[in-house]
């Protein structure tokens, strides 16, 4: 689990994606650098990167790591528009001892979302979300919502969209900062509110 609170931006070092058996894209080897993500990780530990839970399959020692990642993943996520120098947000699964300073997030994304406006502010950005309307229904205003694997409080919803703003911490500390018109972020919905769903749906049914 992780909180959606950015502890570094790290960059990618190199994506091998493998082919596909019928020709289409296949799995993919991720080499990122994050030496404060890595400093007391292990073979095996979940890191969220660009808000997607990853496993550490290799440590090099020198502040990388190497996740693999799944057809899956590549197919629901932003993660295949990476490249060599790309940044990414990075955060190391909670403690459970540790601070909730963000929202429950399980780094597993729900859908892709684009950046489709963005107003600067005096010392902070309004930024407008474009996402699925199946999607959409699960956001609601002052709920929260993972954005790059970035813990934000949504500011207003609309049957397509929704916004968020970004204060200074955040464009400064994390790869949201740089997202212009037309970037493609991952998104995570709230988990309760997928629950409640089914629990409403399962007791309609019932009756």
């Amino acid at each position: 689990m992780f909180t959606g609170i950015v502890e570094e931006v790290g960059t990618v070092v190199a994506i091998d994606v493998a082919p596909g058996a019928d020709g289409g894209t296949g799995d993919a080897r991720l080499t990122l650098r994050g030496p404060l993500v890595v400093s007391d990780a292990g073979h095996g530990d979940s890191i969220a990167v660009a808000g997607v839970c990853l496993t550490v399959a290799e440590l090099a020692g020198d502040g990388t790591f190497v996740a693999d990642v799944m057809p899956e993943t590549l197919r629901r996520t932003a993660l295949g528009d990476l490249g060599p120098g790309s940044r990414v947000n990075l955060e190391r699964a909670v403690r459970a001892d540790a601070r909730l300073g963000g929202h429950v997030v399980q780094g597993h994304v729900d859908g892709v979302g684009t950046v489709r406006r963005r107003t600067p502010g005096p010392r902070w950005d309004e930024v407008e979300v474009a996402l699925d309307p199946s999607l959409a229904r699960y956001v609601a205003e002052k709920g929260s919502v993972a954005v790059s694997g970035v813990s934000l409080t949504v500011t207003a919803v609309g049957p397509d969209w929704f916004g968020v703003s970004l204060i200074p911490t955040t464009l400064a500390g994390t790869t949201l900062g740089d997202a212009a018109v037309g970037t493609r972020v991952n998104l995570e919905v709230d988990v309760l509110a997928k629950y409640v769903e089914r629990l409403l749906a399962t007791s309609g049914a019932g009756r």
